[in-house]
């Protein structure tokens, strides 16, 4: 039987994975579809070097590995709000790929600078997860906890990766190198997958932006020109404000039952700065803005549930929901029941 390495095996399914994503086209998944075909090119070149042994993969690896922070940074930050890569993103790149090209002449230290790169951009998408006044504005909010939890998990890997840095750096220095394939399989087996699944989440979580364009252009530049001023500590009478003009759009415009409802859409409908919103939101209510938001999607579900005879899956789609998983989630962690018992049970009341 023909035995395949490792990384090839896992680079051959990264490839499948950008495929379909290519295939699918869509707005929100080209930036999975770049961040996934990097992984795949990569893990192939880390079989390439560690079977072959050529110069020219010894060359290019570590190239195509500080990419994959920086790609996997992009991803997340452009789910947080509409975002362009500063320019000092690209610098460590540059900096490797120069040191790459004139490794023979001065040795740069590539090792230590690629452990430092994946600690940082790992421990900062860690921390953007946990800021609750920088929700995801393009996420749906449906979506938020799963999204968030994709960030950290992205987070972790990177961390992960570091470790295997380590763990390389050990193995050369006491047994001369002769651990690193295994480590190096183990780890790509393990850390690539699970940040391409991450990032296809995060990009599976973002909604389109084309359909709200046209009719909230005249409100568009209200709400940037506030992004752009001094960050201040919100007044009482803001917040009152601020969660009146929410409700009034949740409770009598019903803007929560836009499937595609993200903090950013909800903070132009409201002229509101998004950030300015979740602040208030969490200061009055104790919760984020995707749960007060899902608890009105859930009173609807519950109406619904007690006067018609719809079925359930129509249900959460007429609440506001895009996915089952969630509505169940939401329901449950409201009222301890799933739908079908609360229908059951109210229903014999």
């Amino acid at each position: 039987m023909i035995a395949i390495p490792l990384p090839f095996v896992v680079a051959l399914l990264l490839s499948i994975l950008a495929v379909l994503l290519f295939i699918r086209r869509e707005e929100t998944t080209q930036s999975a579809f770049v961040f996934i075909a990097l992984c795949a090119l990569t893990t192939t070149i880390v079989g390439l070097r560690w079977t072959f042994d050529y110069s020219l993969f010894r060359l290019i690896q570590p190239i195509l590995a500080s990419c994959i922070p920086v790609t996997a940074w992009y991803c997340f930050s452009s789910a947080h709000q509409r975002y362009k890569l500063k320019i000092w993103h690209f610098l460590p790149p540059v900096f490797v790929t120069l040191a790459s090209f004139t490794y023979p002449f001065w040795r740069p230290p590539l090792d230590p600078v690629l452990t430092l790169l994946y600690v940082g951009y790992g421990i900062a998408l860690i921390r953007a997860s946990f800021k609750a006044s920088n929700l995801p504005e393009q996420v749906r909010l449906s979506d938020i906890d799963n999204a968030l939890k994709a960030e950290r998990i992205a987070g972790a890997m990177l961390l992960m990766s570091a470790m295997i840095d380590g763990a390389l750096a050990v193995d050369f220095s006491f047994f001369a190198g002769e651990h690193a394939l295994i480590i190096l399989s183990i780890g790509h087996a393990v850390l690539l997958p699970v940040l391409a699944i991450s990032v296809i989440m995060i990009s599976l979580s973002i909604a389109p932006s084309v359909n709200e364009a046209s009719d909230l252009n005249e409100k568009t530049p209200l709400v940037e020109e506030s992004k752009d001023k001094p960050q201040h500590p919100l007044t009482d009478d803001e917040v009152k404000d601020i969660v009146h003009k929410i409700d009034v759009l949740l409770s009598t415009k019903e803007v929560f039952l836009d499937p595609d409802l993200t903090l950013d859409r909800l903070a132009r409908k409201a002229c509101i700065p998004a950030r300015q919103i979740s602040a208030a939101i969490n200061q009055v209510y104790g919760r984020n803005i995707s749960q007060v938001v899902n608890e009105y999607r859930i009173e609807r579900a519950k109406t619904l549930l007690l006067t018609t005879d719809k079925a359930i899956t129509q249900i959460y789609l007429d609440s506001g929901f895009q996915t089952k998983s969630n509505f169940h989630r939401e329901f449950s962690r409201l009222t301890q029941q799933t739908p079908s018992a609360f229908r059951r049970a109210n229903m014999k009341s």
